[in-house]
């Protein structure tokens, strides 16, 4: 059944005003962007779509590189296929349990016990949280998600994504975890993931673990310190910045070619304060242009420490905990263990001071502190520099340890097609210069935990080369309230028992899998087929190294192929000094307030001109030129309906004029589709507005009278069926961009939608025409207006001598529209048409205006 919206008739006053709330519904209940199962791959365009952080707020950015996806959606669906466009949420992991804490006032404690009547306090404090069990905990992050999801979602469908809620999937749900889990599974068996204790990258903030690729380096003052190690020849004096890791020191290390410690190699020296004796060692890494030359070793103040203990075998000295405090236990290796008293338990920063001090009492301080400014890394959602301290993680192999792994993915990239190209060179970059596999596991709560236990010994102590591992027919699991197979839960925790695995999945970790996940990858084996590898990835370009990357690690493992055959990289959106929208500026534009004051079709518009993987600085007032746009479609598109209500027919359309303008909206259709095909909507979008405008302007004008019936029935019959026409076509062109005003127009003579009529071909517009008449046309309209603008009168004065100057070809082009012209030139006088060489010229006498 017809929705009653359709073949509505032309309205008494088109407006904008309320398009998208009605479209929205009748989408809704049309099921237009339904996915229809076709019977092969080849009739099926899949997307996968970036599942946006539902704990985050959605900006100006998402909107622009959400409304390109859509573009290419929309095109797609026109084209004939039926399009695979799902929607996720990526609704756990660190941001979530942030917004949970600040949002309810309450912190996660795992040591509690579960209360099935907790309620949030009514006045929440973030400073002051009330501590609650781990299933009360992650309840309120599913709880909050919800309602954020649900503002995420009424936003998406009032800006007009064309994505089927359907195929909603969110990364924590039931059937993500058994995908993430499986996949892991799948992982350990194949030796691709493991276990290992280590130096990890830690933020003692959020008392997690963090990876490679969420590290950021930002400029954080600090001072150098020039310290005295006494050697038998003497001091030798080092520059640290991290003057308080000096109880940790395992090694002095300099370039083996330096010639100034040459004489040390091999020995040793006792350093200040604590009397431990140091060895002296060669490594190509130390800089001998970089300070003293010569640097203290300790595990572990940087990631050049991790590198020198690993390949120099060095003993490992850790005293920082994961609190980011000294430890309060007197380090084993210390000579003179009186000064730790004043260390133990202390901040970073306060032992930073405490030692100073110390150095400065023995002397070993060599002048005061040089302060300086240097990079840092942090986590890029924390607020302290990240220390590094060793502790048991969950690695998946990317390359980082196995060049041969390294070359197959860095062929994965050179398999996949970029948009733009150069993007390319931003994932061989980053997976070159990886160092280390991938850390996958998080000390957090809400997150998609390791299917995994561990065998407690005699004494209670887990035996982590015994795991027991979760079958996958059992996913999901979550191995902290299930037993292992064999045990009760009565064992748990108990000598000769089990633990669980504490630790989740970095949110990453189940986001790489999302092309698996929006598939039914191992549970819809149909849509999987028809679906994998995705046609198309859209992303930004600050996430290539994260998000892309690591989607193609886990297809290049579960999948031996890519994960979709191309990917579109959006650039981000800047305040209009080009600097980066952040809420810490104070320069982020809120989605709902442009969209509201402007109309989602104008936001979409100027969402569309910001070309393929360029950054575009944003200005409101940008969006006036897309309101004009949207505005203009609906009242052009009534005016010629009014004049032509019918259907085109190409056969009647015999003018010339009527004929240059479909031959020339031949090549537009031909230009536009094949920048769509290229994923280039921006030109797209610009070769179908510019034709538009001059459509409008020039050819509308021109034509009216002779539409009405001014030159008779055949005249009129060719006016009208190309009017008819060219509005059908142009319409169809613009449904991708400005959805609810073309589908608003073009329902008042069809019945269904214009997103799921065909795209345009230039087949429908198979008709010969002169494509330099509407050339000439809009040039000698242009003179004609200019004339009458000069003589300060109306456009409508009559002119009562017009004199054409050209060559040859020109004139006679005009002279076949002779009537035309006349018409919208109010030319009521002679005409004449004179051979000239150079550009076409128009001299317009105008009438006299009436005496006052």
């Amino acid at each position: 059944m017809t929705n009653p919206a359709y073949n509505s008739g032309l309205p008494t006053k088109p407006a904008l005003e309320g398009l998208e709330s009605k479209w929205g519904q009748v989408w809704r209940e049309d099921g237009t962007y339904a996915f229809r199962r076709p019977a092969s791959r080849e009739q099926v365009f899949s997307i996968d779509t970036p599942p946006p952080t539902v704990s985050g707020s959605l900006h100006v950015g998402h909107v622009f590189s959400y409304t390109h996806t859509d573009t290419i959606a929309r095109y797609q669906r026109m084209r004939g296929k039926e399009v695979f466009y799902p929607m996720g949420w990526d609704d756990n992991g660190l941001p979530t349990e942030r917004r949970v804490q600040n949002y309810y006032g309450v912190r996660c404690d795992p040591s509690l016990p579960y209360d099935e009547d907790f309620t949030p306090p009514a006045k929440p404090d973030p400073k002051r949280q009330m501590p609650i069990s781990r299933r009360n905990f992650i309840e309120l992050c599913e709880k909050l998600t919800a309602i954020d999801e649900k503002v995420f979602e009424d936003l998406w469908r009032y800006l007009g994504l064309s994505i089927d809620w359907d195929t909603l999937y969110t990364t924590i749900s039931p059937a993500t975890q058994a995908v993430a889990q499986r996949a892991f599974v799948r992982n350990l068996a194949r030796g691709e993931t493991y276990l290992s204790f280590a130096p990890t990258m830690w933020d003692v903030t959020f008392q997690t673990a963090v990876a490679q690729a969420e590290l950021e380096s930002r400029e954080h003052p600090g001072a150098y310190h020039r310290v005295a190690f006494h050697g038998a020849d003497g001091p030798v004096f080092i520059e640290t910045t991290r003057p308080e890791l000096l109880p940790s020191v395992c090694a002095l290390i300099a370039h083996p070619d330096d010639e100034r410690y040459q004489h040390l190699f091999g020995t040793t020296v006792t350093s200040p304060v604590f009397g431990v004796e140091i060895p002296v060692l060669a490594h190509t890494a130390a800089e001998p242009d970089k300070g003293a030359g010569i640097a203290m070793c300790c595990t572990f103040g940087d990631l050049t420490d991790v590198q020198w203990w690993r390949e120099l075998d060095l003993p490992t000295r850790t005293i920082i905990g994961r609190d980011g405090r000294l430890q309060r236990e007197i380090p084993e290796w210390l000579t003179n263990t009186e000064p730790w008293a004043d260390l133990a338990g202390k901040t970073v920063f306060s032992a930073r001071a405490a030692v100073v001090e110390l150095l400065r009492t023995s002397g070993d301080l060599d002048g005061e502190p040089k302060p300086i400014s240097r990079p840092v890394n942090f986590y890029e959602k924390g607020d302290k520099p990240l220390e590094i301290v060793a502790t048991r993680q969950w690695y998946l192999s990317n390359g980082g340890r196995d060049e041969q792994l390294k070359a197959d993915l860095l062929k994965r990239g050179s398999e996949l097609a970029w948009t733009p190209e150069h993007m390319r060179h931003r994932y061989d970059n980053w997976v070159g210069g990886l160092n280390g596999d991938w850390l996958i596991s998080r000390q957090r709560f809400f997150g998609v935990p390791f299917p995994v236990w561990y065998p407690l010994d005699a004494d209670g102590e887990p035996l982590y080369d015994q795991m027991i591992v979760a079958d996958e027919a059992s996913l999901p699991v979550d191995p902290v309230t299930a037993c292992p197979p064999g045990y009760e839960e009565s064992q748990r925790g108990i000598p000769g028992g089990f633990i669980a695995d504490p630790d989740v999945m970095d949110t990453w970790a189940t986001s790489s899998l999302t092309p698996q996940i929006a598939s039914g990858w191992e549970r819809d084996e149909e849509l999987f087929n028809l679906t994998f590898p995705m046609d198309i990835a859209p992303q930004g370009h600050d996430i290539i190294r994260t998000w892309l990357f690591s989607r193609i690690v886990r297809a290049n493992f579960e999948n031996h192929s890519l994960p979709w055959r191309r990917t579109t990289i959006s650039g981000f959106v800047t305040d209009p000094d080009r600097k980066k929208m952040s809420k810490s500026k104070g320069n982020v534009v809120v989605p709902s307030d442009i969209l509201e004051r402007f109309g989602s079709d104008a936001v979409r518009w100027r969402a569309a001109m910001a070309r393929p993987g360029m950054d575009s600085p944003f200005d409101q007032s940008q969006m006036k030129v897309g309101r004009r746009l949207a505005m203009k479609i609906l009242n052009a598109g009534k005016f010629v309906l009014g004049l032509a209500p019918e259907p085109g027919d190409p056969a009647a359309v015999t003018n010339p004029v009527d004929r240059a303008l479909l031959a020339s909206l031949s090549d537009v259709v031909t230009a536009c589709t094949e920048t769509f095909d290229a994923f280039d909507y921006t030109q797209a979008l610009e070769a179908a507005e510019t034709f538009f405008w001059s459509f409008c302007d020039d050819y509308l004008e021109l034509v009216k009278e002779r539409a009405y019936g001014s030159q008779g029935p055949e005249a009129q019959a060719s006016a009208q069926s190309a009017l008819a026409i060219a509005l059908d076509v142009q319409l169809r062109l613009f449904a991708p961009f400005l959805p609810f005003v073309t589908e608003e127009t073009w329902s008042w003579t069809h019945g269904s939608s214009i997103h799921r009529s065909p795209w345009p071909t230039a087949g429908e517009l198979a008709i010969d025409g002169d494509r330099q008449l509407l050339a000439n046309v809009a040039s000698v309209l242009i003179m004609i207006r200019g004339a009458k603008s000069n003589a300060k009168v109306s456009m409508k004065t009559p002119v009562r001598k017009a004199v054409f100057l050209g060559d040859h070809a020109a004139l006679e082009r005009l002279k076949a529209i002779e009537a035309d012209l006349r018409a919208v030139g109010h030319i009521t006088g002679e005409v004449v048409w004179k051979i000239a060489e150079g550009p076409l010229i128009v001299e317009a006498e105008l009438e006299e205006p009436p005496a006052a």
